[in-house]
């Protein structure tokens, strides 16, 4: 039985800025609040995954290996800031500009919900009190299509209210976060700062 909130990010945008297909460290820059808000998280007994597309893969703009290693260093920083990832879910495919076995319209690529399901089924997470922090509105529709309880747009420019966004609330800043995991979780969480990194 899912009992398990979670905090689902998305990686480009969300946890560092978006350079555009970013696969090499140096030009990896972390995006402010973004360590305190998973620390809050761990302290309320949240699992957190990272839920990343990685079309640059697909487009052969980098491999699936120098993703990995890249993804080995981000979860040591994460370690050193006190934050351990439970695990980093990525589709590397595309249905249009892949190339070769990547050039397919696969259900784990958002705005599919393929990933966030299969965390959910892997680690049984209630997805209804669970938080996704996107920056993007295929973020929102997978996090919907999954059963996500609260999916939060993050929008760190400020948000063009002439665009319509399925998101329950549109923030700016990513201590605006906090609020909505604490309602998720509810009072009589534990603390699980000390579970161990999948990565």
């Amino acid at each position: 039985m899912s009992h398990t909130p979670a905090l689902f990010l998305d990686r480009d945008g969300v946890i560092n800025i978006d350079h555009g297909y970013v696969y090499k460290k140096e030009n990896f820059e972390f995006i402010e609040g973004i360590f305190e808000l998973c620390r809050t998280a761990k302290r309320l007994g949240y699992l957190i995954f990272v839920i990343t597309n990685q079309a640059g893969i697909g487009r052969g703009y980098y491999t699936e290996q120098d993703f990995l290693n890249l993804t080995d260093w981000m979860c040591g920083v994460f370690n050193e800031n006190g934050v351990f990832i439970d695990k980093v879910y990525f589709c590397p495919s595309h249905p249009e500009h892949g190339l070769g076995r990547y050039k397919i319209d696969s259900p784990y690529r958002k705005p599919g919900p393929g990933m966030f399901l299969q965390a959910a089924e892997e680690f049984g997470i209630d997805l209804i009190r669970t938080v996704l922090v996107g920056d993007k509105e295929t973020d929102m529709q997978a996090g919907i299509a999954a059963g996500v309880g609260c999916n939060l747009l993050y929008c760190a420019s400020g948000y063009d209210t002439s665009i319509k966004t399925t998101a329950l609330a549109v923030i700016s800043s990513l201590s605006q976060v906090g609020p909505f995991l604490l309602k998720k979780a509810g009072t009589n969480r534990p603390c699980m700062d000390g579970i161990g990194l999948i990565c």
